[in-house]
């Protein structure tokens, strides 16, 4: 198998499960055009520890981890099998290169990863095993913890990084209409930063890009960017990413959502 691209997908809202708008079905799409991983790999800033913890259950569960949504929402489950075998080279892999990983043997999938993959794989026929952000990071950091995940996509693994391209919750609770302009403004600057790959602008996109503290008043749901980045430099640097557009979600959530290392074929 030749080496799978890797992602990063703005899971949005937990609303998303069942409000697509623009980004689901093109979620969907990509899923159809993508070469069948062996596993799913997914990080996700709702499963946050000290030193990374994979998870290792064959069948992970479905965690509503979110209060106060459509009672629609904590009926759904997304019943993926998971891969022990796989998330263990990753704890492997991590483990070399410097992350001191352990399993976690009945950590389920919360919603920053099943929600985006129910529109990803709807079918939800593809291994999928869980690896948690570690809590300390800055943005070189994030960067090489992707670095050290990256040779698993030679060996059939989907790497996703499942985050928010804009996330500011204060915005989010409060009422709300038309879309804020600093939204489309700061994705623009990060798309930019993507499609042409410069690394470096990437980077500094929470220290340089306009409207950057509103758009990430906390960097949590930033860094699974750079994890998804960093994971597609094979030891020549991240290629140039493709946009897969989502648009914006309540006023103040932008949806796009990017792939690295994506063949013509597959796009």
């Amino acid at each position: 198998m030749s080496r799978l691209p890797t992602l990063f997908i703005s899971h949005g809202a937990p609303t998303f499960a069942i409000d697509p708008g623009v980004a689901g079905p093109r979620l969907t799409e990509l899923g159809r055009s993508l070469p069948r991983p062996k596993a799913v790999l997914i990080i996700s800033p709702h499963w946050m520890t000290p030193t990374p913890l994979v998870g290792t259950t064959t069948r992970p569960t479905t965690i509503h981890d979110f209060g106060g949504f459509a009672p629609a929402l904590y009926q759904l489950s997304y019943p993926a099998a998971g891969h022990p075998e796989l998330a263990q080279r990753t704890i492997a892999q991590l483990t070399k290169a410097g992350w001191p990983a352990q399993a976690d043997e009945r950590r389920g999938l919360d919603h920053g990863a099943w929600v985006p993959l129910l529109h990803l794989f709807p079918q939800a026929d593809v291994p999928v095993f869980q690896v948690s952000l570690p809590s300390r990071l800055d943005a070189r950091r994030a960067w090489a913890f992707g670095q050290a995940l990256a040779p698993l996509a030679e060996e059939g693994v989907l790497i996703i990084g499942s985050g928010s391209l804009t996330h500011n919750l204060y915005e989010f609770r409060s009422a709300h209409g038309a879309d804020e302009a600093y939204v489309a403004t700061f994705a623009g600057w990060v798309r930019k930063a993507v499609e042409q790959g410069d690394n470096a602008r990437l980077l500094r996109t929470l220290e340089d890009a306009p409207n950057a503290h509103r758009a990430h008043p906390t960097a949590e749901h930033f860094w699974p960017l750079l994890v998804a980045a960093g994971a597609a430099d094979a030891g020549t640097g991240t290629p140039p990413g493709t946009v897969i557009e989502g648009g914006i979600a309540h006023g103040m959530l932008a949806m796009d959502s990017y792939a690295f290392g994506l063949t013509a074929a597959a796009h």
